[in-house]
């Protein structure tokens, strides 16, 4: 069985930068050359991996599907996943299901605004601690660069510990 493609995108998500607009969020789109990973894109942009938003898909039986946000380094941990949104059991969306739910994006660009998909949106507490962050637009070629309170205030933002970490959470770190 092979792989679950979805078409490169040669612009950024329009939805997106439509909800950008009518939330009066400010956002800079940038252009990068072709990257596959979050951290791989935080480097091409030039910037801070502990500022690029690593977006995940996942799916519960009692809530169905939602948007989990990590820093770029981080990995999330889905236990921390479990109790924050309060469930048993969370998975991964497969590919044909992140292409079902999110048709114009390209596997693993899905931006965190999930009133586009009707989804919630749940970030680490990291996220919460940075005053900028960059997400995928929809491709592997384009970014957006937003002011991270505005983002997440329009987007309803529900915040928890999501990431696997050592010893300290980064966002306890002094």
């Amino acid at each position: 069985m092979g792989a679950t493609t979805s078409p490169t995108r040669a612009a950024p998500h329009a939805g997106l930068l439509r909800w950008l607009r009518e939330h009066e969020v400010e956002h800079e789109v940038h252009e990068h050359h072709l990257t596959m990973t979050a951290r791989e894109t935080a480097h091409a942009e030039g910037i801070d991996p502990r500022r690029f938003a690593k977006c995940v898909g996942v799916a519960t039986a009692e809530h169905g599907q939602a948007i989990l946000v990590v820093d770029a380094v981080d990995r999330l941990d889905l236990g921390k996943a479990c109790h924050l949104l309060d469930t048993e059991h969370v998975r991964l969306l497969s590919e044909g299901e992140l292409l079902e739910l999110a048709p114009d994006c390209e596997i693993g660009t899905i931006p965190p605004v999930g009133e586009l998909w009707g989804l919630p949106v749940f970030a680490d507490f990291a996220v919460r601690d940075d005053p900028d962050i960059s997400f995928h637009a929809g491709s592997h070629q384009f970014t957006v660069h937003v002011d991270r309170a505005a983002w997440d205030g329009a987007a309803h933002v529900i915040y928890g510990d999501l990431a696997e970490r050592g010893e300290r959470p980064a966002w306890a770190a002094s």
